[in-house]
């Protein structure tokens, strides 16, 4: 990693300066000078698609039209923009209106095709939607344009109503498909006009695997200076004049660093979205910064990493550098632990958190057990409680209890060799299932794959005197030590797609499986989250469920998503350690995904997959993947 030396005397004075910075705070650009409930729909929309910044904006500066105000219709366009599915395209231009024009529809069209060229033989179009609202004209156009998804705040009535002029000015276009349909927001900051088509829209490209379509702009009677654009277009952007830096964010930095990690191994992958003149932006890598820790990297705890970028838009050596910080710990172990590691753990001194069982769930956990071999007693235990704590039962892994919900269960699976399943107990892998029956009685299960490769399991059936609406467990220990390390994905967020897997739960026919675990993201899209992934023994899929209200799958085409967010950009944001809890039900001949998210805001986010058919209900199981993050469970 490259090192600016020359600055390394201002870095410390200006690094523990900006500590306390705060990050900027952009413009409002859809508030609207409007009646109601279009500046509602607007603010709604503008809160559901993206941040009060436009973020990743790339300088594209070059002029469409003729500046006398000459162009026809259809003589000269912009770049084509090409905007993949579930992705959205951010443009900002300024439009120059003809002061003398007596035509409303004088502005610009934004076109909308599939991926070809204009006059290429599988050219097709979905059509256009005029900045201008004219409902008894022609202002939308296209077979698959529904005029009646447009809303706008100014409408004209015949093609010479007074007002065209409001339509100038600095104009913030964007076509989202993050939703799986198509809205279209153009706004100047007076006048703002809203395509909201919320169906998936029909593929038109030759290649049934391409759902890219692509957007150009077409001016009439006026011309268009284009800004900025999020996606670079074909052909590239057009630069203009060098630029300053003036402020930057930090972009995936790690939450934990393994003690021992050096500076340029923990934050290789960090990436900097850098604010310059003329409100252009752009992301660079860690190698374009320069990076110290205060303190330093050497001692336990909490830690600030702070950047310092030192370069102009184009690369060249800037007088005065920008600085960013972030907050981070250096551990000594990744996972949650329960004990101490030296397996010195004293009776009744160290427990995990309490989960919470709702009637008719089962709750499944997973975790290593490490022991000091001295008895059988020296592992895990489960307690099952209260919310006050007053106990129904405490079971040890060894096919033992007490309390008095635990005089009436029936204990089984006692080893035939003791000494052997110590042993193997040292580094076992455990998986426990907690059943609240719903009934006044619970059922525990512990599945044990010990260190000799050999499968030990602990039940304790039929556990009485439980309040259904108030069972909770939690895990506590003696002599040992338990870690939760099981960790699904890269630790560093780069984890690529369908390349990692957790084990498979079964879930029995009639009953819910529950699980929790930490999601940790890149946060580059919604998609950088953690996915359900619903199949057979042999791994034939019924569903993929996405964290963000979206899947695929034979069995999701029958189901009713729920829980779609109302601001997207707060719950991408949220994700990155985020504590999720998933509920997975059998009902059969059907299946229902519940997940309940609460995000590092503190805010509880919801999403609900419900009626995922066909399944089978003798053959069904649930696993999770991820990309560009990774899961820890507890």
């Amino acid at each position: 990693m490259r090192h600016l030396n020359k600055i390394a005397s201002v870095f410390c004075a200006a690094a523990l300066g900006m500590l306390a910075l705060t990050s900027c705070e952009g413009g409002d650009l859809y508030n609207v000078d409007a009646p109601d409930w279009i500046s509602a729909k607007a603010d709604s929309i503008a809160a559901a698609n993206k941040p009060k910044e436009l973020e990743g904006m790339m300088e594209d500066v070059y002029t469409i039209g003729a500046t006398d105000y000459s162009t026809g219709w259809w003589q000269t366009y912009t770049k084509y923009y090409q905007i993949p599915e579930g992705q959205t395209w951010n443009a900002v231009f300024n439009l120059s209106i003809n002061p003398n024009a007596p035509n409303t529809y004088k502005n610009y069209a934004l076109i909308i095709c599939n991926d070809e060229d204009r006059g290429a033989t599988n050219y097709k179009e979905y059509g256009a939607i005029r900045y201008d609202n004219q409902p008894s004209g022609n202002s939308e156009w296209g077979d698959y344009i529904d005029r009646n998804l447009v809303e706008s705040n100014l409408t004209f009535e015949t093609d010479t109503d007074e007002g065209v002029e409001k339509l100038g000015g600095k104009v913030t276009l964007t076509i989202d498909r993050s939703q799986g349909g198509l809205i279209v927001t153009m706004t100047n900051g007076t006048v703002t006009k809203i395509y909201n088509q919320k169906s998936e829209l029909v593929n038109l490209n030759a290649d049934a695997a391409n759902t890219t379509i692509r957007a150009f702009l077409v001016p009439e009677g006026s011309y268009i200076g284009f800004l900025q654009t999020n996606i670079e277009p074909i052909g590239g952007c057009t630069s203009a004049e060098d630029k300053l830096p003036l402020s930057m964010t930090l972009n995936g930095v790690p939450k934990k660093v393994l003690q021992g990690t050096t500076l340029e191994e923990a934050f290789a992958n960090v990436t900097a979205t850098v604010q310059f003149e003329q409100e252009v932006s752009k992301t660079v890598s860690a190698s374009d910064l320069t990076f110290q820790t205060v303190p330093d990297m050497n001692s336990l705890g909490k830690k600030t990493l702070v950047a310092v970028y030192a370069k102009t838009y184009k690369g060249e050596g800037a007088n005065t550098p920008v600085i960013a910080s972030a907050e981070f710990e250096v551990v000594d172990k990744m996972y949650t632990s329960v004990g101490l590691t030296d397996n010195t753990t004293p009776w009744w001194s160290a427990f995990s958190d309490d989960i919470k069982v709702a009637p008719g769930e089962t709750y499944v956990s997973t975790f290593t057990n490490y022991t000091n071999g001295a008895a059988n007693w020296n592992n895990f235990l489960v307690v099952l409680r209260k919310a006050d704590l007053s106990e129904y039962a405490v079971l040890r892994a060894d096919n033992y209890g007490w309390g008095t919900g635990y005089d009436a269960c029936i204990p089984s699976g006692g080893q035939s060799d003791w000494a052997a399943w110590l042993a193997a107990m040292d580094g076992a892998k455990v998986t426990t299932y907690i059943t609240n029956n719903g009934d006044g009685t619970a059922d525990v299960k512990a599945v044990m794959i010990g260190n000799d490769g050999v499968t030990y399991e602990q039940s304790y059936i039929g556990i009485n005197g439980i309040d259904s609406n108030d069972f909770q467990f939690c895990f506590t220990v003696e002599g040992g030590h338990l870690e939760f390390d099981t960790v699904i994905g890269e630790e560093d967020n780069s984890t690529g797609w369908w390349t990692v897997f957790s084990q498979d739960v079964k879930v029995p026919e009639g009953q819910t499986y529950t699980t929790r675990f930490k999601n940790y993201t890149n946060g580059a899209a919604n998609w950088n989250n953690f996915l359900v992934i619903l199949r057979k023994a042999d791994l034939t899929e019924y569903a993929v469920l996405r964290a963000d209200n979206y899947g695929w799958g034979t069995s999701y085409d029958a189901c009713t998503p729920s829980g779609g967010q109302t601001d997207w950009a707060a719950w991408l944001s949220a994700m990155d350690d985020a504590t999720v809890t998933v509920s997975v039900t059998n009902n059969g001949s059907s299946a229902d995904v519940k997940c309940v998210i609460v995000g590092n805001d503190g805010v509880t986010y919801k999403q609900d997959y419900i009626g995922l058919s066909p399944i089978e209900g003798s053959d069904f199981n649930f696993a999770f993947t991820v990309e560009g993050g990774h899961l820890v469970f507890e």
